[in-house]
Order: C-alpha cells, then sequence, then structure tokens
C-alpha cells in the first residue's frame, strides 16, 4: 500500500512538473518569436532595394564571308569581290543591363552601404525604400578588394539601423539576414553565426567573413545580417552552392571591417591601406618542423621586399610572425587584414620566431603602393571581360579541382568576349596558347603580351570533368 502511495506521488509530481515545463517551453518560444519579429519591424525600414542599369553595347558579330570556310574562295575571287556583296559594319545594339541587390541606410540622410557587385559600374542606381518611396543614388565610393560600396541618396530623417561590434559575435548566436532575394522585398530569414573567420573563399582580396546557415539567395547581396538585438552586424554578401540557390552556407563582412572602409570612402572616396612589404605563406606542420618549431602557429616569411618597411625593420626570409601590434595571427589572410587596416605611418611591434628564437622587431607601415601588376589586371579584366582568381586548396576542393593547376574564372561580364568564347564562373584554366598556367603571376604575363599584339587568345579550360579549347578575339 505504501510502496503504491510512493508512486501515484511521483507520478503527480512529474505531471505537475511536465505540465510546467509545457507552459514554461511555450512562454519561452512565444517570447523568442516576438524577439523575432521586433528585430524585423525595427530594421526592415532601413533596408532598400538597389536596382542598377548598365548601358551595354552589344560587340559586332562576325561578319558574313569572315569565316575560315571562306578564305580559299577569297584567294580566287579576291577580297573586292566579297566587299562588294557584304554589308557596311554596324556597331553592336544597346541594351540595358540589369542588377538588383540589397543595402542598408545607416544614416538618417541617406548613406547606404552595399556590395561593390551590386553597383559594379553603373551608369544608373535606384533605390527603392521599405515605405516604397524612389530615389536616384549616388556612388560615393567603392572597394572592389573588400566587396564593398557607399551610396547615398539625398533625403533627410530616413530610417537607419544602429550597427554593432561584429568582434563580439559568437558561434551559435541567432542572427536575421534581411533583403529582397529574387525581388521579394523585405525577406528576412533566420539562422545561426555558422563559423567567423572564414578566408580562402575566392570572392574578394581581403576576407575575413561571417558564415551563417541564415537563408541567403541572389537579391541578398548588400542587405544586413542583424543580432537580436537589432543591430547591424555583418553585410550579406555571397553563398556557396552548386545549384544557384541557398544551400545553408552564406557569407558576409563583419560590420567592423565595413565601418573602416565605409570612413575612408565618404572622407576620400578610396581606401588606403598599410603595407609591410613581405611574401607570406602559410605555416604547415611540415614547414614548422623543418625550421625546427613544433605546437607554434603563425604565418610563414617566404621573401622581404627591398625598401619595404619589412626590411627595414629587419624582417627576413624564414621570419615567422606569431604576432602582429600584440594580436596572434596564424594566417596569412589575418595577417593581411590586420596589416591593411593599420594607417600608414603607425609603429607596430611585430613578434616573430627567428631559427627557433623569439624576438620583437618595430616596423613603421606605409601606405600600400599602386602596383603595375594592378592596373595589368584591370586592363585584363576590362578588355576581356572575366575576373580571375587563385585556385586555392579550399575552392580546388569544393569545385572538385583537386591536385589541378590554373587559375579559376570568378566572373563573366554580360556581353563580353570571354561570354561570347562560351567561358563561365568556376572555369578552369589550364593553358593560354599552348603555355601552362599555375599562377595568377603567368595568367597576367601572358595575358598581357597577347593583348598588347592583339593576338587570338585559345585557352584550354577545364569546367567539371571534361575539359575543351576555345578562342578570344581581341578587336
Amino acid at each position: 500500500m505504501r510502496r503504491n502511495l510512493v508512486l501515484c506521488m511521483a507520478l503527480l509530481f512529474w505531471g505537475i512538473t511536465a505540465l510546467y515545463a509545457d507552459v514554461s517551453a511555450e512562454k519561452l518560444a512565444e517570447k523568442l518569436s516576438g524577439e523575432f519579429a521586433k528585430v524585423a519591424e525595427e530594421v526592415s525600414p532601413a533596408v532598400v532595394s538597389i536596382v542598377s542599369v548598365k548601358i551595354i553595347q552589344a560587340p559586332v558579330g562576325t561578319m558574313p564571308f569572315e569565316e575560315p570556310f571562306f578564305d580559299d574562295l577569297k584567294k580566287f575571287f579576291g577580297d573586292d569581290f566579297f566587299k562588294f556583296f557584304a554589308p557596311s559594319p554596324r556597331k553592336g545594339r544597346k541594351y540595358q543591363q540589369r542588377g538588383l541587390g540589397s543595402g542598408v541606410i545607416v544614416s538618417s540622410d541617406g548613406v547606404i552601404l552595399t556590395n561593390n557587385h551590386v553597383v559594379g559600374d553603373a551608369d544608373k542606381i535606384r533605390v527603392t525604400l521599405y515605405d516604397g518611396r524612389e530615389f536616384k543614388a549616388e556612388v560615393k565610393g567603392k572597394d572592389p578588394k573588400t566587396d564593398l560600396a557607399v551610396i547615398k541618396i539625398k533625403g533627410r530623417n530616413l530610417p537607419y539601423a544602429k550597427l554593432g561590434d561584429s568582434d563580439k559575435i559568437k558561434v551559435g548566436e541567432i542572427v536575421l539576414a534581411i533583403g529582397n532575394p529574387f525581388g521579394l522585398k523585405s525577406t528576412v530569414t533566420q539562422g545561426i553565426i555558422s563559423a567567423k573567420g572564414r578566408s580562402d573563399v575566392g570572392i574578394a582580396t581581403y576576407e575575413n567573413f561571417i558564415q551563417t546557415d541564415a537563408a541567403i539567395n541572389p537579391g541578398n547581396s548588400g542587405g544586413p545580417l542583424v543580432n537580436l538585438k537589432g543591430e547591424v552586424i555583418g553585410i550579406n554578401t555571397a553563398i556557396f552552392t552548386r545549384s544557384g540557390g541557398y544551400m545553408g552556407v552564406g557569407f558576409a563582412i563583419p560590420i567592423n571591417m565595413a565601418k573602416s572602409v565605409m570612413k575612408q570612402l565618404l572622407e576620400k572616396g578610396r581606401v588606403i591601406r598599410g603595407w609591410l612589404g613581405v611574401v607570406i605563406q602559410p605555416l604547415t606542420e611540415e614547414l614548422a618542423e623543418s625550421f625546427g618549431i613544433k605546437g607554434k602557429k603563425g604565418v610563414l616569411i617566404g621573401d622581404v621586399m627591398k625598401g619595404s618597411p619589412a626590411a627595414k625593420a629587419g624582417l627576413k626570409r624564414g621570419d615567422i610572425i606569431i604576432k602582429f601590434a600584440g594580436k596572434k595571427v596564424d594566417t596569412p589572410s589575418a595577417l593581411q587584414e590586420k596589416v591593411a587596416g593599420t594607417a600608414p605611418g603607425t609603429r607596430v611591434k611585430i613578434d616573430i620566431l627567428r631559427r627557433g628564437k623569439p624576438l620583437t622587431l618595430t616596423a613603421k607601415i606605409a601606405e600600400m603602393p599602386k602596383e603595375k601588376a594592378e592596373a595589368k589586371e584591370k586592363k585584363a579584366e576590362e578588355e576581356l571581360g572575366m575576373r580571375v582568381g587563385e585556385l586555392t586548396p579550399e575552392l580546388a576542393s569544393k569545385l572538385g579541382y583537386e591536385g589541378e593547376k590554373g587559375v579559376l574564372i570568378l566572373e563573366v561580364f554580360p556581353g563580353s568576349i570571354a561570354e561570347i568564347a562560351g567561358l563561365t564562373r568556376g572555369d578552369l584554366i589550364k593553358e593560354i596558347n599552348d603555355k601552362k598556367i599555375e599562377s595568377l603571376n603567368d595568367y597576367h604575363k601572358i595575358i598581357s603580351k597577347l593583348l598588347k599584339s592583339k593576338a587570338p587568345i585559345r585557352l584550354l579550360v577545364k569546367r567539371g570533368e571534361y575539359t575543351f579549347f576555345t578562342v578570344i578575339k581581341v578587336e
């Protein structure tokens, strides 16, 4: 009897606990749902839709009788015979190339933060607010190296979003992504911060991305990633996808990086970056062991440029940088970002290991020089109509190019000669005119010579499992 009483009391206690647990869980869910709605209601009015328009003149198509088939007939009849029948050359038809993206208003007078690839080289930019008002926008500055841009509309007392501190974010933290995917206005998605400090993604020169599983799709670019305080902690930039749509992996530029870039673009119209003057590489286990170092992380110096701040500070090839300005650096991208973010003229302590022994040097950071290589890259991009990048181990793994060498096509511009040649994003250029391409340096050396000579450019390209040839004709 006593045993049964104890059992009944236990069941009653369990039932009451479960009942209150359910009620508590329900209240918790309602509270969390309310927080999502509150943040969405607070931030959405500051999120805008951006339509960029560029006027494109289509390239002239192949004229009649210019195909190789007619070469022998030309030799027989003469060029004049064919010129008589061929129509006069005409310029290509002009058309509008439109881009769609998002942005976030960050000041009441209409300053908007977005992605560089959203505005591109647009001739016109139109911004639509949450309440339906439309404005023409002016580009205040662009920074392709971080894929950020600042535009401005003429308005007063506009709704704007609060900017947070991306250094304080934690993996697992709940976030909301707000934007206009596929043109669907003011779409809000929810997820978590999946990772921090993602680099070698192949999107920009300076990468320190926040990774999130909040759904991001085409059109979300430039919109804010927001925490539950309603603060912008990132600018949504790209997704990793095999389908063209959301697959659970999205990337956002940390807002602290964006704030620094935005400030310079507004004040100077360009970004001035710090320069140390070293060629760096990851410190692998094998390299660490070869230098007699175990259990240490850092960045290996492969070369020091003559006359650079690094050379003047006494840095040498083979030195391992473990701290920059008192902060640990474990990867080349982390060091690159810290150096670039240091104001020229600043004296910085650099902790290194030299032959296994610790040493602290002081370098005076200089302004990053405008290299001729950058000018060549820009010219090649404009003339060929495509942007290429290094094939990193991470990208090779993602795209199925393990063990391959070459340069990766990151973007093909609509209407360009690269597009006409059948090239597309994700293609791997392995050879140019029978010369093997193993690095970006190889690519730009060969391309710059061919662009000067206006010679046809024959590419050996790998796409997925297959390789093929294509020819680009530069006019």
